[in-house]
């Protein structure tokens, strides 16, 4: 049974540089995209009863709040559903998040990335800083509680000064969520053919990571994930059932899921998609060590780490003397008690080299 579903709104007002998702269409798509959407949705959800929804994008948030209702009208959702919506301060408009917060929306997730107005600027986006602060009293007074906010490290020309600033103002907006990552220049972006000036390297990135991670947990934030904080009992449900290798429906231009052992990507182009949106461009049958695998990969994300006894009694292994290897090798980056196994600090700076080594 599947619980959880993302759906993928492509429309943004401008592509920032440093985006590598697929978005940037005109919004002017979107009825010939909602018809595409909705045709997939009819096709391939089973009317579970959902546990999370998360409307992702792109920016949702240039949809009207009638848009959203008609989105999560197509679902059966459990009444304590975690129910997100993505969006951009400059999209923030009181009516619409009341109406938002009237029709079943109770989290937000909202795209800051920094307070510095030239880095802004620099990157792509098109709020400033007061926009950020303008946008969360308005999402606060039409009735939300649970909001994120993501901020973005070794940005161009983001000195350590900078984003210490940054995570200073974050804290100051007393919110109960906050996502943190490091820059990546990914291939379909903008700064891949066009490199960015003044980029902090790998070093510089680390130390800016360590802050934050000492900074929030001062300030009552659990490190519940590499790249997640929250004040207690707001941790993402919907993002938490990714690390926790859940089965989730995929939605949408270029959506992934992942239902019983198939592992998919919808297409990525437009056309393709609005023609037949039950087209995958990438489906991958999952066998039952690589589900084991993808289990403690995903697993090792998470501050609680691999149940080791839950992994053994699931696939029939003896965890302790098949990894017995890899522990060994870096028994100094991991916590280990015999019943579960984690990335201590210095593992998490290291967490790909780590995780990649459960993958045959």
């Amino acid at each position: 049974m599947i619980e959880h579903a993302y759906i993928h709104i492509p429309f943004c007002k401008n592509k920032c540089k440093y985006c590598s998702f697929v978005s940037g269409f005109n919004i002017e798509m979107k009825e010939l995209y909602f018809d595409a959407l909705f045709k997939e949705i009819l096709k391939k959800y089973k009317n579970e009863s959902l546990k999370t929804l998360y409307i992702g994008g792109g920016t949702p948030s240039l949809l009207e709040s009638k848009d959203i209702y008609n989105l999560i009208s197509k679902f059966n959702l459990k009444p304590d559903a975690e129910i997100t919506l993505e969006a951009n301060p400059e999209s923030v408009e009181k009516i619409k998040f009341q109406n938002l917060h009237d029709i079943g929306v109770n989290r937000i997730s909202l795209g800051c990335q920094t307070f510095n107005n030239d880095v802004l600027k620099y990157i792509g986006r098109l709020h400033n800083e007061k926009d950020v602060y303008d946008s969360i009293e308005i999402i606060k007074n039409t009735g939300f509680e649970n909001i994120s906010i993501d901020l973005i490290y070794g940005l161009p020309f983001q000195t350590a000064d900078i984003f210490k600033m940054d995570v200073k103002k974050a804290l100051s907006l007393n919110l109960k969520h906050i996502s943190t990552y490091g820059l990546k220049i990914e291939e379909d972006s903008y700064f891949y053919t066009n490199p960015p000036l003044n980029i902090a390297d790998d070093e510089m990135q680390a130390q800016m990571y360590l802050y934050l991670i000492h900074t929030l947990k001062e300030n009552g934030y659990i490190h519940y994930e590499i790249s997640n904080f929250a004040k207690e009992g707001y941790e993402s449900c919907h993002n938490i059932a990714y690390w926790k290798n859940k089965n989730y429906y995929g939605f949408g231009l270029n959506a992934s899921g992942f239902e019983g052992n198939l592992r998919y990507t919808n297409v990525s182009d437009m056309k393709d998609y609005l023609s037949n949106p039950l087209k995958h461009k990438e489906e991958n049958h999952i066998t039952q060590t690589e589900n084991m695998e993808n289990e403690i990969f995903l697993a090792l994300r998470l501050k609680e780490g691999v149940n080791i006894s839950e992994i053994n009694k699931k696939y029939n292994i003896d965890f302790d003397e098949k990894y017995k290897n890899i522990k060994e090798k870096y028994k100094h980056l991991l916590n280990y008690n015999g019943k579960t196994l984690s990335l201590n600090e210095k593992g998490i700076l290291v967490s790909n080299e780590i995780m990649a080594e459960f993958i045959s």
